[in-house]
């Protein structure tokens, strides 16, 4: 028995790539007009609008709250100067928080209280939501 040889097909040669060379590039057409318009619209329009200033607070800061218990509704505020009674009129103001209220109810360490004096920290009955950081403003006694 004799052995044939397969026959070789002819392969594919690949391509070489040719060497990349700087070409230059094609000048870019100008929109039309009325494209250009439009282009020039939806650019302001998507331009971030400023936010509003914040009025200056009324009232003077008189301390921070510095815990929130939720399911009681009860911020702790450190009083840093001036004195708060209940009765008087507060302002709270933080990052997303934003409302007044009289002071209903104050304790000192699980004491109630009707006065509390700089440098105390204490438990004040809030009407909503309040947060760590938030500033605490006296509006009026």
């Amino acid at each position: 028995m004799a052995t044939t040889k397969k026959a070789k097909g002819k392969t594919k040669s690949k391509r070489k790539k040719t060497p990349a060379t700087k070409a230059a590039k094609a000048p870019r057409r100008k929109a039309s007009p009325k494209k250009a318009g439009r282009a020039a619209k939806a650019a302001i329009k998507s331009k971030p609008a400023t936010p509003p200033a914040r009025p200056a607070p009324p009232g003077k800061r008189i301390g921070v709250v510095t815990h929130y218990f939720g399911h009681v509704s009860v911020a702790i505020v450190r009083l840093e100067s001036g004195t708060l009674r209940v009765g008087d009129m507060i302002h709270i103001r933080g990052h997303t928080t934003d409302f007044k209220q009289k002071v209903e109810s104050l304790q000192v360490d699980h004491a109630p209280a009707t006065q509390v004096g700089p440098k105390d920290d204490f438990g004040l009955k809030v009407v909503a939501h309040a947060r760590e950081h938030d500033v605490v403003f006296k509006v009026r006694s």
